[in-house]
C-alpha cells in the first residue's frame, strides 16, 4: 500500500512540476502572434465598410493573397508582384512561370491566381457580349491587355461583331512563336461568315516588339479589309 501511495505522490509532483513550463509555453505563443493578423482584420473591415474603390491595387491584391497564403505577411509579396508586372490586371494576366519568379509565389499560388484571372475575364466577357463594343472601347482594350499583355508567344485574337457592333464572340484563332503568328485570311473570313458577323476587331500582341511582326499584322489587316465582306476595326 505504501509503495502505491509513493507512486501516486511522485506522479503528482511530476504533474505539478510541468505546469509552469506549459504556462510559459502559452505565454510565449501569445507573444509570438504574427503582426500581420491585425492588419488583415483592419483591411477586411475597410473593404466591407468602404468597398473596393477605397483600396489601392496592392491592398486589393493582398486581400486575394490572404486566402492563398494564410501564414505569411502578404503585403511585400503584393507589392513585389505589382512592381514586376505593373497593374492588378497585368498581375492576373501574367503567365504561371513568370508569377513564380516573384519571391513568395509557388506553383499552387500561381495557379490559384490564374483561376481568379480566368473567372474575372469570363465576367468581363459576359458583360461585353451583346453590348456595342466601340462605345465600350476602353473596356475592350483593358480586357485584351489583361488577357494577352504578358503572353510569351504571339496570339492572334478576333472579336466578332454583329451589325450593331455588339460582341458575338471572342476567339484566339492562332498561337505562334515569340515573333510570328500564322494568319490565314481565308479562315478568318470563313469563321466570320459562320458566326454571321458583319465586322471584326483584330487583336495581336508583340512579345518581342518586332517591327517585322507589326508590318505583317498590317498586311493581314489590309488583305481582310480589301475583301469587302465586312468592316474591320
Amino acid at each position: 500500500m505504501r509503495g502505491h501511495m509513493d507512486d501516486n505522490h511522485d506522479d503528482a509532483r511530476g504533474f505539478l512540476a510541468e505546469q509552469p513550463a506549459l504556462g510559459l509555453g502559452k505565454a510565449k505563443a501569445v507573444e509570438e502572434k504574427p503582426h500581420y493578423l491585425g492588419h488583415r482584420d483592419r483591411l477586411r473591415e475597410r473593404f466591407v465598410s468602404a468597398g473596393h474603390g477605397a483600396l489601392p491595387d496592392y491592398e486589393l491584391l493582398e486581400l486575394l493573397l490572404f486566402r492563398l497564403i494564410p501564414r505569411s505577411d502578404t503585403k511585400p509579396i503584393s507589392k513585389a508582384l505589382l512592381a514586376r508586372f505593373g497593374t492588378l490586371a497585368e498581375v492576373l494576366g501574367a503567365p504561371v512561370n513568370l508569377l513564380q519568379e516573384v519571391k513568395g509565389i509557388g506553383p499552387a499560388v500561381a495557379l490559384d491566381l490564374k483561376i481568379i484571372a480566368a473567372s474575372a475575364q469570363r465576367m468581363v466577357l459576359s458583360d461585353l457580349k451583346g453590348r456595342e463594343v466601340l462605345s465600350s472601347w476602353t473596356q475592350v482594350l483593358a480586357y485584351c491587355k489583361a488577357a494577352m499583355a504578358f503572353e510569351e508567344r504571339e496570339h492572334f485574337r478576333i472579336l466578332f461583331l454583329d451589325k450593331k457592333n455588339a460582341l458575338i464572340a471572342d476567339e484566339v484563332q492562332q498561337t505562334g512563336t515569340v515573333d510570328h503568328t500564322p494568319v490565314y485570311p481565308r479562315e478568318v473570313i470563313k469563321r466570320a461568315l459562320e458566326l454571321s458577323a458583319t465586322a471584326i476587331v483584330l487583336v495581336h500582341n508583340h512579345p518581342t516588339r518586332s517591327n517585322r511582326s507589326r508590318w505583317i499584322t498590317h498586311k493581314h489587316a489590309e488583305s481582310l479589309g480589301n475583301s469587302r465582306i465586312f468592316g474591320l476595326a
